[in-house]
């Protein structure tokens, strides 16, 4: 497997920023864990989704309103996602462990696997963001040039208008197919998977085995495989286009730096570990109270990068703590300033990867 090496000898920064930040939860006296806002939006959003879900199994709808709705159920299991399963994995959610690995578990009510994804985002992902080579998130694929290191091939000429009908299928090759090859080849992308104790197996097992009873099996019994198929796409657009959007626009934008390591040899950043988070994340959109509301804080994706086990709920005021010091230490703080504008960035810089390298003769 690959190898990376972070130049920590001198990391003043960071250590710097840490203070700060500390001092900031001192005299406010405030836990770095969830609050209220973050409970509220919690019985919101998976009570929006439980009623959603209901009355699409219930009743014959007709098409147009399947879809709507069941495009609506998507965009809100995304956003449980990204405020309520995301904190919860990442130990922020609550001080309480019991209640971190329930809410973990949402993220299996929707057909994923929280062993996994914490394997996948909170140690591969979090220590190497935009690493090719590590970083599953960019993982070489054959349809997707995501950094200029990965092969190019002439389908990637039109990747900018192919890749929203890609990223619209996403959750559905995600649950369907990437946790069953993690599961059985044992590795995610070039690093091995964390061994499974036996209740992790069971875990995966049944939730996946309720996954097809109540999103495949019993929809169809109730409603007929007509409302279902359109309901069941209609679900996987919702939620997959919303949560490759959201994660595309945190880290591959024009904005942002990428790395590659090579398999089997050590690949040495001359950074510190802090300020390679910084160089490979972007915020956007970070003054819109709505957006982050319903995307967990991850549009503050540099304050996320630089302390995971913090919660969302603090980040809008993290930033100006973060951004006072990057200024102080001149290192980068990307932020985009809008959504639009961040979503251009992003299409700008796949369709920019789409063209054919220009290959250089040797001297």
């Amino acid at each position: 497997m690959s190898k990376v090496v972070f130049n920590n000898k001198n990391a003043v920064f960071f250590q710097s920023l840490k203070m700060a930040t500390d001092k900031y939860f001192q005299e406010n006296e405030l836990k770095k864990t969830g609050t209220w806002g973050l409970y509220s939006k919690t019985l919101i959003l998976i009570g929006a989704a439980i009623t959603l879900y209901v009355l699409l199994i219930s009743f014959s709808l007709p098409v147009v309103a399947t879809i709507l709705m069941a495009g609506m159920l998507g965009f809100i299991s995304a956003c449980i996602g990204f405020n309520v399963m995301h904190d919860a994995n990442h130990g922020s959610y609550s001080s309480k462990n019991w209640v971190n690995n329930t809410l973990g578990l949402t993220l299996n009510a929707l057909g994923g696997n929280s062993f996994i994804w914490r394997h996948k985002h909170n140690i591969i992902h979090h220590t190497y963001p935009n690493v090719d080579g590590l970083d599953d998130d960019i993982a070489k694929t054959p349809f997707i040039r995501m950094c200029s290191s990965q092969q190019w091939v002439p389908m990637h000429r039109v990747q900018h208008l192919y890749t929203p009908l890609l990223y619209a299928i996403s959750s559905m090759i995600w649950i369907l197919f990437q946790d069953f090859e993690k599961y059985f080849k044992r590795k995610i992308h070039n690093t091995e998977l964390q061994k499974m104790k036996t209740s992790d197996h069971v875990v995966f097992w049944i939730s996946k085995l309720l996954y097809l009873f109540f999103y495949i099996a019993l929809p169809i019994y109730l409603t007929g495989w007509q409302q279902w198929l359109a309901f069941f796409i209609s679900l996987h657009i919702g939620s997959g286009f919303t949560l490759a959007i959201v994660f595309q626009l945190a880290h591959v934008v024009e904005e942002t730096e990428f790395t590659f390591a090579p398999v089997n040899e050590i690949t040495h950043i001359e950074n510190e570990w802090a300020i390679h988070q910084l160089k490979t994340t972007s915020n956007f959109s970070p003054n819109n109270k709505i957006i982050t509301w319903f995307a967990g804080g991850l549009n503050y994706q540099v304050e996320h990068h630089l302390f995971p086990r913090i919660s969302h709920i603090h980040y809008p005021a993290l930033s100006k703590i973060v951004k006072s010091k990057c200024e102080e230490f001149n290192v980068p703080y990307n932020c985009i300033p809008s959504l639009n504008g961040a979503v251009q960035s992003h299409f700008r810089f796949i369709k920019s990867l789409g063209k054919k390298p220009v290959m250089h003769a040797a001297i």
